[in-house]
């Protein structure tokens, strides 16, 4: 606990290798921990981000942009939710690059499992934001 309180009270910067080890682990979840050789917290980090990701994308989930075509405040209310959709970094780009889970047809919206799909594709980014935080902090030395 002193070497935080020593490394926060001096006002050292984290290292350029923790900006590397977090920047991968949003690039492809669970990369930041398994360059690190925390192999257990990148299988279940990442394992559990990609299963939620394709269990999201397989029930019918929508994943969100903006598009810019919306008037008013419907423009505003779709930057949210794509902001935790882009959490899931390269399988987000990937998606957008084959216009994989962005389609508004009304039949996928028609399915049971819809908001489920939502809901999953939301947390996959969510949850990897947070994983790649705590690849930072690893190796930054904040964390064990």
């Amino acid at each position: 606990m002193g070497k935080e309180q020593t490394r926060e009270s001096s006002g050292e910067r984290p290292p350029a290798k923790a900006w590397l080890m977090g920047t991968a682990g949003w690039v492809l979840p669970g990369a930041g921990h398994l360059l690190q050789g925390y192999w257990v917290r990148a299988l279940l980090l990442g394992g559990t981000i990609w299963i939620c990701f394709i269990s999201g994308l397989k029930m019918g989930g929508h994943l969100f942009k903006y598009s810019g075509g919306e008037q008013g405040l419907s423009a505003l209310l779709q930057i949210p939710p794509m902001i935790a959709n882009l959490g899931t970094g390269l399988l987000y780009l990937v998606c957008w690059m084959l216009g994989v889970g962005f389609s508004d047809d009304p039949l996928q919206a028609a399915r049971a499992t819809y908001e489920y799909g939502n809901t999953f594709l939301l947390i996959a980014g969510l949850l990897n934001y947070l994983a790649m935080l705590d690849a930072f902090d690893i190796s930054a030395g904040r964390k064990s």
